[in-house]
Formats: structure tokens, C-alpha cells, sequence
């Protein structure tokens, strides 16, 4: 991917605030957010609004309609191909308007994957055979190819493997194909072949839809924020093609898998699933499988939020068999080596630190010896710990980034209407100096995360319209109902961005 631009070191750094909204949750009229009109009018809307970031959930693929955490990816390097504009391909010629004439009545609050699945893969093909008509393949096309092959070529036939299998399980696929036999697998490229020459395109259509929002963006001052999930899916092309650096038996399944102790979500503790890495067998690699990884996030985004941070320096490792996380054991991970020898590769370090939860001192010291900014949850400020909890607005420090709330979390008013208990409510009366309604509590909080001494401020959109918990993103342990909440063509109104302006120029972030 020759394109970096916008891609400098110290994407954080100055002053600012932005906003945290998902590409799936933007308006649009195909059932699920796309990086299309709707996606530019957000863009325009931090314009006006004088922000300097927007936050972004992992763009990977993801194995709808079964799963859908974009946490939870199919590969690490790849683009979630249902997140492509239909308009755009319409106004680049590769569809054409009658194609998008037969558009079946989505919700617009919510996204139904299935249904976005059947029609856009439907719009897909005609897209597809529209290109493999025409002579030759443009120069721009071949280069994406050649670009990415380290990882296009491995999940292009990894893919088309899946449909070939009723997408089926990798572990479940023909021996010979499940334990990569060279002979087997040159087969399957000739005879897949337009199955992943149609995958390889929609990826290149995906890179070049996202290049011309985030360059559109990167010209109005908005620096991309990214996340870099920090496991896999075991059925992803990254286990079923590196299998080394995995927990794996030596019939390929996993040994332990990941999660959580118990913790202010859980109190059994998140049993997540996902294998573990090998981090010895990382470093005997020169920890070349996650080096690539971060520069690849990072020439698709400014900074990177890396999920789970605490996991880089020891992570809970749980039995496969076991039914929780609670039986789970703390491992440790060669952390200095890791990220010395990132740090040698990146120009400039611009990496967040996803440090909720549970966080020991080692944590805090690999942090604070590379630098890099943690996070501060203002949902997390009124519990116990009293004028010392991290999370009070005078405890902040500049090297970090200050959220009202996360993806995880529910929104600042349905927290305030459906969870905080009296004794919450009171303590941010008291630190607020005033009583105020569940109407206006979001707009305290916005108030007092950008009052902030810390660098950067992020919001999540639902925070600044001030949604109940309908409009929540996740409910972590819980697998229904979550990411599917969208945002309404009229909710970005004049008089909200007006309001975070000013917001925003009185405590010195414009």
C-alpha cells in the first residue's frame, strides 16, 4: 500500500478532541454504514464541529451473519468488504444505477447482517463481472495486488476455500487442504481461481474507497484512529495459515484460549475463545507476524489503538475445555524485545494503549517506559477509590486519552437512568457541584472530559446526542443485540455540532 498519506508520526499529540462512531453505524441506504456519502457527511460534520479525530472499530472481516464482533476477525490484515459504498461503485462505473434499483426496506436503526449479506454480495457479482469484461487489469489494480500479496494471497484462497467448504470450519476441510499440502493447494488456486480474483477486487475496491475518505479527511485537519484487535478467530486464514504461532495440540485445535479474570463486567470473567499466541515461538521470529500486522494498520490509519494492551505483557490463558474464564492462569509475554524492535521499525510510536480492567504495575511501567498513552473511562470516575480514583478528571494526566465511555460501555445516560446506583450519583453530584437531569447529564460529562488536562479527548457519538442505552454498541458476555446500533440521517443537527464547537474551543481542543 504505497499510499501514507497522513500517516506521520504524533497523529496524537496536540491538544484535540473527536469522536468515536464505527463506519457500520454511519446512514446509508443499503442496511449497514459504508464509507460513501454518508461517511463524508460525518467527516464534514467534525469540520464543523472543530474535532481533530475520528475513532474507528477494526475494519476486518467478519464471519457474518454468525459472529459479529469486529473483534472477532477472519483475518488480521484483510478489509470487511461490506463496509464498500454501492453509490461509489455506481459513480466509478462499476455499477450501474439500475443495479441498485431492487433495494430491499432496511432499518435504519439497526443493521440485519444477513440481509445486508444477500443483497450486497447479489450487487457484488454484477460489480465483479462488469470488471472481469474489460481487457487487461489497470496498473493501480495489479500494484494493490503485488502491494499485498504477503497476506491478499493466503485470504483470497482461504476465502474461497470457506464457500467452497460451506464455510465450514478450516479444522473440518479435507486433510490435505486443512494441513496446507503444496500440491493440494496449487490445485485449489487454479481451480478457485475467479472465486479469489472476485475477492481480490472487492479488497482493492474497499482500499480504494478508504483512501480517497481518509485522504478527504487528512486535507480537514481529522487524524484516523484506528483498533488493532489483539487476537484472531481460530477460523481465520492467520491460524490456518500460521499455525506456529499459535497454542495449537498437534491435531491443530487450541490448547487454551483467550479471556478475562473477573472483572467490572463479568463476574465469572469473559470467556472470549480465541487462541493464544505463541510468544516464544514469536520471538524466535523476530515477532515479524505482529511487526507487519501494526505497520500494515498503520498505513491504513494515523494511530492505532492496540486492544487489550495488558495482554502484550501477560495474558489470562483459559483450557479450551473449560466453561469460564475464572480457571484462567496470568502468562507472560517478552513485551522489551517486542516492542524495542516495533519501536526501531515505526516511524514515530503513535500507538494507544487499550489499559482497562485489570492492570498490574509491570503494565504501568512498559507504559510509561515507551511512552505510550493509556486510557481514561469518565463512566469509571464516581465508583469506589473516592478524590484518588484514576478516573476523576484532576487524577488525568497529559499523555493519555480520556473517553466519556467505550463501545463496551453503555452510553453516559443509560448509564445514568438504568445503572448508577445512588451512591455513583451522588459522588458526581458532589464532584460536579450541582445536581443536574438524566436529560442533560451527557453534555456534564462531554463538559468534563474536555476540561481534561490529557492531550486528547474521544466521545462516542452516542455520548454527544445524549442516547439512551438503546443506542448501545456492545454488551460485553452477552451475544445478542450488539453492534448493530445506527445513527439516523437527522441526528447530526447544526445545533449539536454548534454546541460541540463551542464546547470544544472553550477548553483549548479546536
Amino acid at each position: 500500500m504505497k499510499n501514507n498519506k497522513g500517516c506521520e508520526p504524533g497523529a496524537i499529540g496536540k491538544r484535540g478532541s473527536g469522536i468515536l462512531l464505527h463506519v457500520t453505524s454511519l446512514p446509508s441506504r443499503f442496511g449497514i454504514g459504508d464509507l460513501g456519502p454518508g461517511a463524508y457527511r460525518f467527516a464534514d460534520f467534525l469540520i464543523r464541529s472543530k474535532q481533530r479525530y475520528w475513532q474507528v472499530l477494526p475494519l476486518t472481516p467478519v464471519d457474518y451473519p454468525h459472529e459479529q464482533s469486529p473483534y472477532n476477525c477472519m483475518s488480521a490484515f484483510a478489509f470487511n468488504k461490506y463496509l464498500i459504498s454501492p453509490e461509489l461503485m455506481v459513480r466509478n462505473g462499476r455499477l450501474k444505477n439500475a443495479d441498485l434499483n431492487a433495494v430491499p426496506r432496511f432499518s435504519q436503526r439497526k443493521v440485519n447482517f444477513a440481509a445486508v449479506i444477500r443483497f450486497k454480495d447479489r450487487i457484488f457479482e454484477k460489480a465483479y463481472e462488469r470488471f472481469r469484461s474489460k481487457r487487461g487489469r489497470s496498473d493501480d489494480y495489479v500494484r494493490f495486488c503485488d502491494d499485498n500479496s504477503m497476506w491478499l494471497d493466503d485470504y483470497t484462497l482461504f476465502s474461497a476455500l470457506r464457500d467452497g467448504q460451506e464455510r465450514r470450519s478450516w479444522i473440518q476441510w479435507p486433510a490435505k487442504i486443512k494441513d496446507r499440502d503444496a500440491k493440494a493447494l496449487e490445485f485449489s488456486r487454479e481451480t478457485l481461481k475467479r472465486t479469489m480474483e472476485k475477492e481480490k477486487f472487492l479488497q482493492y475496491v474497499f482500499w480504494k474507497q478508504w483512501v480517497a475518505l481518509k485522504s478527504y479527511c487528512i486535507d480537514a485537519g481529522i487524524s484516523i484512529i484506528g483498533d488493532v484487535p489483539i487476537y484472531v478467530d481460530f477460523n481465520s486464514v492467520d491460524v490456518w495459515s500460521h499455525r506456529e504461532i499459535f497454542k495449537l495440540s498437534k491435531d491443530s485445535k487450541p490448547l487454551f484460549v483467550s479471556g478475562v479474570p473477573p472483572d467490572y463486567f463479568s463476574e465469572t470473567g469473559q470467556l472470549w475463545g480465541n487462541p493464544v499466541y505463541d510468544w516464544h515461538a514469536l520471538k524466535r521470529r523476530g515477532y515479524e507476524w505482529w511487526i507487519r500486522r501494526i505497520e500494515h494498520s498503520l498505513k491504513i490509519f494515523n494511530c492505532a489503538r492496540l486492544d487489550h494492551f495488558r495482554g502484550f505483557v501477560a495474558f489470562w490463558q483459559v483450557r479450551s475445555t473449560a466453561k469460564t474464564a475464572k480457571s484462567g492462569k496470568w502468562v507472560k509475554v517478552p513485551v522489551d524485545g517486542f516492542l524495542s524492535i516495533l519501536r526501531k521499525r515505526l516511524r514515530g510510536f503513535p500507538i494507544i494503549a487499550e489499559d482497562l480492567g485489570t492492570i498490574t504495575p509491570d503494565v504501568r511501567e512498559v507504559m510509561g517506559r515507551y511512552d505510550i498513552p493509556g486510557m481514561k473511562v469518565m463512566l469509571f470516575a464516581f465508583g469506589d477509590g473516592g478524590s484518588t480514583n484514576p478516573y476523576l478528571v484532576h487524577n488525568h494526566v497529559r499523555n493519555c486519552v480520556v473517553y466519556t465511555g467505550t463501545h463496551d460501555n453503555n452510553t453516559v445516560r443509560g448509564w445514568f437512568t438504568n445503572e448508577a446506583s445512588k451512591a455513583e450519583k451522588q459522588r458526581f453530584f458532589v464532584y460536579l457541584g450541582r445536581r443536574v437531569s438524566a436529560q442533560v447529564v451527557h453534555e456534564e460529562f462531554v463538559r468534563l472530559a474536555m476540561s481534561s488536562v490529557a492531550d486528547t479527548t474521544i466521545i462516542p457519538l452516542q455520548d454527544i446526542l445524549g442516547l439512551g442505552s438503546s443506542a448501545r454498541m456492545n454488551r460485553p458476555a452477552s451475544q445478542r443485540d450488539n453492534w448493530q446500533w445506527r445513527l439516523l440521517p437527522g441526528h447530526l443537527k447544526t445545533s449539536v455540532a454548534e454546541w460541540l464547537a463551542r464546547t470544544t474551543t472553550t477548553y483549548g481542543r479546536a
